[in-house]
């Protein structure tokens, strides 16, 4: 199988470096081929241009090499930090600019783009795996977990993908070298679970 990685944290040696590391690590083991981007690494322009935004409007050659990664592939799994209840402006850039018309999703024909949206994305299973320093309790109660809809609703179901789950890790200030060992355990058993045995059943 294809999958693609995609993992959006500035500093190297972060926690969510190691998260990413664990998937790939995991996926690679599974024999599947693997497409991973570090975009802070990578550079990644997350500036979306007017020109761009149509449905099929020239692209440059790294952007389009991301939108034929993500079309092709049959899991996606996101990696990135909670800040102020969304993904690091760079990882949006990424949803803006490679999660597009034609690509991850398109209306029916006729339409002004004012109707419901067909998903067009090939992948069976998503997973964003997420770190916070709020505690459960309080991201809950005074925020709703806005990453749950943006991820789940907005994004992956509106592109056509069936089976999604997401986990968030806290609180990563103050944890130990133990609790984040057993979370990267627990990450290898969710890849394992969500794009091991259940999804290579599904194809």
């Amino acid at each position: 199988m294809k999958l693609s990685v995609i993992l959006g944290h500035p500093r190297q040696g972060s926690f969510n470096h190691a998260i990413a590391g664990t998937v790939v690590q995991a996926l690679r083991a599974g024999g599947h081929t693997i497409w991973y981007h570090d975009l802070y690494t990578e550079g990644f322009d997350p500036v979306a241009t007017c020109s761009e935004i149509p449905k099929g409007a020239p692209l440059d050659p790294a952007i389009q090499r991301h939108c034929d990664e993500i079309a092709e592939a049959d899991g996606i799994v996101v990696v990135h930090p909670n800040w102020w209840g969304q993904p690091p402006a760079i990882l949006k850039g990424w949803v803006d600019r490679v999660l597009r018309p034609g690509v991850a999703y398109a209306f029916e024909e006729g339409d002004s783009g004012e109707g419901v949206p067909i998903g067009l994305l090939k992948a069976k299973a998503a997973l964003v795996f997420n770190t916070s320093n709020t505690p459960e309790q309080r991201e809950t109660e005074d925020f709703g977990d806005p990453l749950e809809r943006l991820w789940r609703d907005c994004i992956f179901d509106l592109c056509g993908v069936e089976t999604f789950y997401r986990k968030m890790y806290r609180v990563i200030v103050t944890s130990t070298p133990e609790q984040r060992q057993a979370w990267l355990d627990d990450v290898r058993e969710i890849v394992q679970e969500y794009l091991g045995h259940s999804l290579a059943s599904s194809l």
